[in-house]
């Protein structure tokens, strides 16, 4: 295969444009037709020779994202995308609309090999890693769509982002780029099922952005139910993770909880929970489950979910329940992907299951 441009640091590009025997401003013309123009084809960079583009050409490939199918939300404006990959892997992505700015929801992974059980991302299994290129794709091709800014960035659509993390630390770098987009790391959130060396890693980054853990379980046990990881890497161990990303970095952690009815959301979690998280410095995000048509859970009332919310804010726990958008369309992640497959389009076979 072709190098892939769009995953190059700038000084990496510029390296390789001295070894093609051309000046090194070449370098910053072409990132910033990548990364600020966002620019797809080399043949509509009009500022490079003809010739330097057919050498560009012959040597580099901007590996496509191309949109399969958009959906829009009657209720909220939120839009959902399916975009292809070059070997005809799709992954989708989130648009949502705040009055602070755009968000988008990115994918990580081609399908997961996490397992969670309430998660449509992991049935099938895991294909392959995206590269860089491919996570900056899902943003730009968004912002070249809708015509806005992308102001947030959340990884915690389709895969483990921990479990790429070398791509997923590079997409970081090149989008928090001040010569590219220059999103703000401030501004950027990654979730993560409890992969502690990943963690422990990311701490050790220094990084500005926002570490949000599933935790969806108030002990071992009851994560075990619910999340394979827990069979790895034991509850302690995860919340030291935590702890350490806190102290390293300064940001404080979100802890996202799926209440699944009956299963998660009962007097005894919100005691569990409290214990857990009253001595940290942390929000916790309670999502009320989505509906998977391969999945039997149950989603609670908004009246329990609330119930549950509002004892524990009375025990001195920062919590909110994530607003609901998108309801209309695919809503729960993976289940755009999933039809797709099930239209008569064969995905690769998947990876094993962690």
């Amino acid at each position: 295969m072709k190098k892939d441009i769009r995953s190059l640091y700038y000084e990496e590009l510029e390296k390789e444009i001295r070894d093609m025997g051309e000046k090194p401003f070449r370098a910053k013309q072409i990132y910033e037709w990548l990364h600020v123009r966002l620019e797809d084809h080399f043949d509509e960079m009009t500022n490079l020779s003809k010739k330097f583009r057919e050498q560009l050409a012959e040597e580099y490939e901007i590996f496509p994202v191309q949109m399969l199918e958009r959906q829009v939300s009657k209720l909220d404006g939120t839009n959902k995308f399916l975009f292809r990959l070059y070997d005809d892997n799709v992954v989708e992505s989130v648009l949502m609309k705040y009055k602070h700015g755009n968000s988008v929801c990115i994918s990580s992974q081609a399908g997961c090999r996490m397992g969670c059980a309430f998660c449509a991302s992991t049935i099938g299994g895991l294909q392959r890693n995206l590269t860089a290129s491919e996570m900056l794709g899902q943003v730009y091709q968004i912002q070249k769509i809708t015509g806005e800014r992308v102001s947030n960035v959340v990884v915690m659509g389709t895969g483990e982002p921990l479990d790429n993390y070398d791509n997923f630390l590079r997409f970081i770098r090149l989008l928090t780029d001040e010569r590219g987009l220059n999103i703000s790391q401030r501004s950027m959130t990654v979730s993560t099922c409890g992969i502690v060396p990943g963690i422990r890693k990311l701490a050790q980054e220094k990084l500005q952005i926002t570490l949000a853990l599933s935790l969806h379980g108030s002990t071992q046990e009851k994560r075990r139910r619910l999340m394979p990881v827990a069979n790895k890497y034991d509850f302690s161990e995860v919340l030291s993770a935590c702890d350490e990303y806190f102290e390293k970095t300064g940001r404080r952690v979100t802890f996202e909880y799926s209440l699944v009815h009956g299963v998660n959301d009962t007097e005894e979690d919100i005691r569990e929970l409290t214990a857990i998280l009253k001595p940290r410095n942390c929000h916790l995000n309670l999502i009320p489950v989505n509906p998977v048509r391969e999945r039997d859970f149950v989603r609670p009332s908004r009246e329990n979910a609330l119930n549950f919310k509002n004892k524990l804010e009375k025990s001195g726990i920062n919590v909110t329940i994530r607003r609901e958008m998108g309801s209309d369309i695919d809503g729960a992640c993976g289940q755009l992907r999933r039809r797709y497959a099930e239209g008569g389009e064969a995905l690769p076979p998947a990876k094993d299951s962690i």
